[in-house]
């Protein structure tokens, strides 16, 4: 009787065993490897707590989108980067973004704004002109905007009742993103654009009939095929009759446009405006506009511009940046915010009139401060000022010629290098999401397989920093 027991005990048991996969049937094959996204190198090394996302459990849902796209769903992940003249320039963002796409597929080129029309830099990947030459520039830096700004911090006005925008890429460094749609942002009450050119007849244009947020109107404009370039001129034709309306009714504010190819993939926003700090884009009518870009992901890159103030005081700071994050969630309670801290950098002297450079040392406080609050507020983190050599870095940057003259900006190469460290420690964090255990039994994900795009060729410029 007492054998009898233990064998019906035995049997259950190993049912139970069987039922939760501590055993695994002999039919039964090996849990398949993941495929974990391959890392590019470094010439440097830098510790295991650099390479990867600080409070990174925040990031779950923004992982499950690249789950999504590895498999091969047919979905757009959407990023925002928002930052200052180092997201500006396109240089580190647009080493990401190119990163990011080679991965999980190419969305399109994203948002880009006119800044050249209003007379500043712009990235050099694509270009928008106009034969307007007289254009007011409004952007969040300023104390008394000139113009209205839109979802990419800027806007610029023209009172000229004839107005053109052409949008294109540029033919070697924007090579890859081609468009098949483009969506115009502008004022309500500024005059509305149609195709011109050889593409005219063949473009399906939506003119908004209502704004996609108060002051923003989204125009959308559908190609039968890929393209480089867009030429728009703007029309007073009331909407649906032959009758037309008097320039003087018109506001012309015009935002930027966000290019799109139709394809799965990550569509990667660069929204950086130079001289921007926290409290800049603490405005709520900006960051609702930004939310029009309906960002999975926004990535925030801020905190330089706020460490050359005359007393930079850590608690403020902390307020500051706690005050951005709270409307950000307020505005936006979906997105996954991953904030990053800025590299060290120089601030100039003059000793004996003569001008010298001493390490800003405001941007290691600054850097622990963004830790924090990011700890506090439940935000991911990536420390930048760690990940680049921390303290008495910029020493060996310049030396590798990756700075600037003004050594608080960096080269080309030096921003390339920084948005590759980016795209590591992301990686090396979703790689640990992907291979992470499961219940008690260590179990890996299985992915389809999903056929990868077209690499972007992009040139790649090492470090020789010495090992720390």
């Amino acid at each position: 009787m007492r054998r009898k027991r233990w064998g019906i005990s035995l049997v259950l048991l190993g049912l139970w065993l069987l039922a939760t996969g501590h055993v695994a049937c002999a039919a039964d094959e090996e849990p398949a490897e993941v495929d974990v996204v391959a890392l590019p190198p470094l010439t440097y090394s830098i510790g295991q707590e650099l390479d990867s996302i600080r409070f990174a459990t925040v990031l779950q849902s923004f992982f499950s989108g690249l789950d999504l796209l590895r498999a091969g769903e047919d979905t757009v992940l959407t990023v925002v980067h928002l930052g200052d003249s180092h997201i500006q320039a396109g240089y580190y963002s647009g080493k990401m973004m190119r990163l990011m796409q080679a991965e999980f597929g190419n969305a399109g080129r994203g948002w880009v704004a006119p800044f050249k029309l209003g007379r500043l830099n712009e990235p050099d990947d694509y270009f928008i002109t106009s034969t307007v030459r007289e254009w007011r520039l409004g952007r969040c830096t300023q104390a008394r905007k000139r113009c209205p700004i839109g979802p990419g911090g800027i806007g610029i006005r023209s009172a000229s009742p004839s107005i053109n925008l052409n949008v294109s890429i540029a033919p070697r460094n924007g090579a890859g993103f081609s468009f098949r749609e483009a969506v115009l942002y502008r004022g309500e009450k500024a005059m509305p654009m149609l195709p011109t050119g050889r593409l005219k007849d063949s473009v399906r244009t939506s003119l908004a009939l209502a704004p996609a947020v108060e002051g923003v109107l989204a125009d959308t404009f559908r190609l039968p095929f890929l393209t480089d370039t867009l030429m728009l001129h703007s029309t007073r034709r009331k909407q649906g009759t032959d009758r037309l309306l008097p320039a003087s009714s018109f506001d012309n504010v015009y935002y930027g446009f966000s290019l799109t190819n139709g394809q799965a993939g990550i569509l990667y926003h660069s929204v950086g405006v130079n001289g921007a700090m926290f409290v800049k884009y603490t405005d709520e009518t900006f960051v609702r506009r930004l939310a029009v870009l309906r960002p999975a992901l926004l990535i925030v890159s801020l905190g330089t511009n706020e460490t050359f103030g005359t007393r930079f005081n850590r608690a403020e700071f902390g307020r500051q940046v706690r005050a951005f994050v709270s409307l950000v969630k307020r505005c936006m309670p979906d997105v996954t915010v991953l904030l990053t801290t800025p590299p060290e950098c120089y601030r100039r002297r003059y000793v004996n009139k003569r001008r010298t450079y001493v390490r800003n040392t405001n941007t290691q406080w600054a850097a622990q401060t963004l830790v924090e609050v990011a700890r506090e507020e439940g935000l991911a983190c990536w420390d930048l000022f760690e990940a680049t050599g921390g303290k008495g870095s910029c020493t060996d940057w310049q030396k590798e010629q990756l700075l600037r003259k003004d050594r608080i900006h960096f080269t080309k190469e030096g921003y390339w290098e920084q948005g590759t460290l980016l795209y590591r420690a992301l990686m090396q964090t979703y790689n640990k999401h992907l291979t992470k255990d499961d219940g008690l039994l260590k179990t890996k994900r299985i992915l389809l397989p999903v056929p990868r795009v077209r690499e972007l060729s992009i040139v790649h410029c090492p470090l020789s920093i010495k090992e720390r």
